[in-house]
């Protein structure tokens, strides 16, 4: 049934959805969803590889090198971080073997000037040594002669006092008189034994 209401003029009208009778759809809208539409099938396909071949092309000569070095920027770089840390460990190595000689050096010099130094100072104590045991020689002899000498004197003076002492004794227990020659002589036997 249709609706016989009035609408003013002026005033605007509800949409009508099709449902309404005696109400035909235009011609273009005949299957609904374009690209099922069997009619622009080719025109679809035309612009499909004209806008492929411009995202091919543009992808490979524009994008694409642009991923490419993007990517490759990295692994310059590693590299050349590989490089100038494999260059700084051998100037290292080196610097150590460097070290190493030069201080074996210096131990080696450091070994034979203590060497050195061992032989000159033993030498000058063995000269010393020598030199007070040289002394020590000429002291024992003075000694030993002054001791000599003394000890001459001492049995001259014991050979004195014996013959002094042996008169005296002699002159108190006996009353012969005994000359001095023969004590003397007895007293020199005695003391020469």
């Amino acid at each position: 049934m249709a609706d016989t209401t009035q609408v003013p003029a002026g005033e605007a009208t509800a949409p009508q959805t099709g449902t309404e009778v005696g109400h035909n759809p235009p011609a273009h809208e005949g299957s609904g969803f374009p690209p099922f539409d069997t009619s622009t099938f080719a025109s679809q396909l035309l612009w499909l590889a004209i806008a492929f071949g411009v995202l091919f092309v543009l992808m490979s000569r524009v994008a694409l090198p642009r991923i490419a070095d993007v990517i490759d920027a990295p692994k310059d770089k590693i590299a050349k971080d590989v490089a100038e840390a494999g260059r700084l460990k051998a100037e290292t190595d080196a610097a150590i073997a460097a070290y190493e000689a030069a201080l074996a050096e210096a131990r080696q010099k450091a070994g034979a000037i203590a060497a050195e130094t061992h032989k000159a100072l033993s030498a000058e104590v063995e000269a010393k040594r020598h030199a007070a045991e040289a002394a020590l020689s000429d002291k024992l002899a003075a000694a030993e002669a002054q001791i000599g000498e003394i000890k001459a004197r001492a049995l001259q003076e014991v050979g004195g006092i014996a013959r002094d002492t042996a008169e005296a004794v002699l002159g108190i227990l006996t009353p012969v008189p005994v000359s001095t020659d023969e004590i003397a002589a007895a007293v020199d036997a005695e003391t020469n034994r």
